[in-house]
């Protein structure tokens, strides 16, 4: 079997992509980032602060960087901001750097994840629930063009979603293994 490429996650807030990247990274005895994370780190600042100085077009250019900067790193688990798909610089870094997985997951679980959570600037206002169907609505189409993968994470347990990961990252990277796998553990 081959050696697994970086492992990027992508997909909306409260999808699970920082507690399913540290247990994937755990499991493959690889370092973790997170984009938004580590762009708090660089500036010494919390993201609604950014957001509240600098606007969204600024917290963006801050993750184009910090994203290029990540993604050429080796044997990584990353995972991105729900809105790194909104920047074609982002897309291709992403694409061309490792797998991508895309964790997929309901408005309503967002809304149950994300309620309490105030570090969020986009979801500071009256109708949270509409909000999240128009960031959906326009980041979904993003997320599966950039994506190799995607898992649903709705319901599910982070160790079976990092399963699933697994075995469809290792069935992308060699079918023909995964296949002689699947036939000798059926096989008597």
């Amino acid at each position: 079997m081959q050696d697994l490429p970086n492992l990027f996650l992508i997909g909306p807030m409260g999808a699970g992509k920082s507690t399913i990247g540290r247990l994937l990274a755990g499991e493959l005895a690889r370092s973790f980032y997170d984009s938004d994370h580590a762009i708090q780190a660089r500036c010494g600042a919390d993201i609604p602060w950014i957001f509240d100085v600098e606007g969204e077009p600024g917290f963006r250019q801050r993750e184009i960087q910090m994203i290029d900067e990540l993604t050429r790193l080796s044997n990584v688990v990353l995972a991105t901001g729900g809105g790194a798909v909104l920047r074609e610089e982002n897309r291709k870094a992403l694409r061309e750097r490792g797998t991508v997985i895309y964790l997929l997951t309901t408005v309503d679980q967002q809304l149950k994840r994300t309620a309490k959570d105030r570090n969020r600037p986009l979801l500071q206002c009256v109708n949270r629930e509409q909000v999240l169907i128009d960031m959906f609505a326009a980041r979904d189409p993003l997320y599966r063009a950039t994506s190799d993968i995607t898992v649903r994470t709705d319901r599910r347990s982070p160790r079976a979603v990092v399963n699933e990961i697994l075995r469809r990252v290792h069935r992308l990277i060699d079918p023909l293994e995964s296949t002689e796998t699947l036939n000798s553990k059926v096989s008597p």
